[in-house]
């Protein structure tokens, strides 16, 4: 499995997210960004997402496959940036 093909699997379930994906051969790591998640508990994000590769990852096509999700906001606090008023 490639990293596109990791991509554009779950823009079918969030197709205004931004995704990013890490790794090679069957084990990656999956960012995604998205308003989606407002609302939602970590499990409730990754679950979809993970269900989308549950042939891949039962047949051992992909080994590992680590899901970030978080909201806009929420990656914009872990980033350390400061908006600063002038």
């Amino acid at each position: 499995m490639t990293e596109d093909e990791i991509v554009e699997r779950i823009r079918t379930l969030y197709p205004d997210a931004v995704i990013d994906v890490a790794g090679e051969d069957c084990n990656f790591e999956v960012y995604v960004i998205s308003e989606a998640f407002a609302g939602m508990n970590t499990l409730q994000r990754q679950k979809p997402i993970l269900a989308l590769f549950k042939d891949e990852i039962k047949g051992g096509a992909l080994h590992a496959l680590s899901v970030r999700a978080k909201t806009p906001e929420e990656q914009n606090s872990q980033t350390g940036l400061v908006q600063i008023k002038m």
